[in-house]
């Protein structure tokens, strides 16, 4: 069984360097996180780039199903089942044993992450972790899909308590710049997370808004309006 270790800044570009190497789509491989990515001290000493393990998942084609796929064609797959069977296998990489339970909504589909063991591997710090496998879900179930599907992946309702915490920590923060009547800029953040801050200040009477630097550094920026 191939396998190839791969780097990159970030746990998405690490998997994306080994995927361009192999020359395979996401659902071809395992992935296991073996390092992730940490800036260093001041951000330059020390910094150490994210390390992933890609092993090639060979295609097994049961003999009924090729005699199937003879007399009708290419058979179709569930993106939603073939999603779930990736995120099973990443989780059993890591000695995770989970269960997922699917929350459809008009705008997303949520797949849910229960189960024992350290789910905060999955996690990460800050939801880093999440948001990587949560970028290679899309990818997955997107290949099997005719319309673009948007998976949301969450582990024990990471995404309720993240949102909650940077909704109090904006409005803190609002309440600092008024006092000292002098700007904040936050640490970077995913899109996600900054639209977040954004919204829970936009109807601020004292306070407004704006995102600047390139991803993945982009940072929201509150000041007075």
């Amino acid at each position: 069984m191939k396998k190839i270790v791969a780097s990159g800044k970030t746990i998405e570009d690490a998997v994306q360097n080994g995927l361009t190497e192999l020359q395979v789509s996401a659902d071809r491989v395992n992935v296991t996180v073996l390092e992730k990515p940490s800036k260093g001290l001041f951000g330059l000493i020390g910094a150490r780039a994210a390390k992933v393990e890609l092993v090639l998942v060979p295609v097994i084609v049961p003999e009924q199903e090729k005699a199937t796929v003879s007399a009708a064609g290419t058979a179709p797959k569930d993106p939603l089942l073939e999603a779930e069977r990736f995120i099973t296998e990443v989780a059993r990489s890591m000695g995770l044993d989970i269960a997922i339970v699917r929350n459809d909504s008009k705008d997303e589909l949520r797949l849910a992450i229960s189960g024992g063991g350290d789910l905060g591997m999955l996690i990460g710090r800050r939801g880093q972790t999440l948001d990587s496998l949560q970028y290679l879900v899309n990818i997955v179930a997107n290949r099997y899909s005719n319309s673009h599907l948007r998976i949301v992946l969450d582990a024990e309702d990471f995404r309720e308590r993240r949102r909650k915490t940077l909704e109090d920590l904006s409005d803190r923060l609002a309440g600092h710049v008024v006092r000292t009547r002098k700007e904040v800029v936050l640490e970077p953040m995913s899109p996600h997370e900054r639209k977040i801050i954004h919204s829970q200040l936009q109807n601020h009477a004292k306070v407004k808004t704006f995102s600047k630097g390139d991803e993945p550094n982009r940072r929201v920026v509150i000041t007075l309006k």
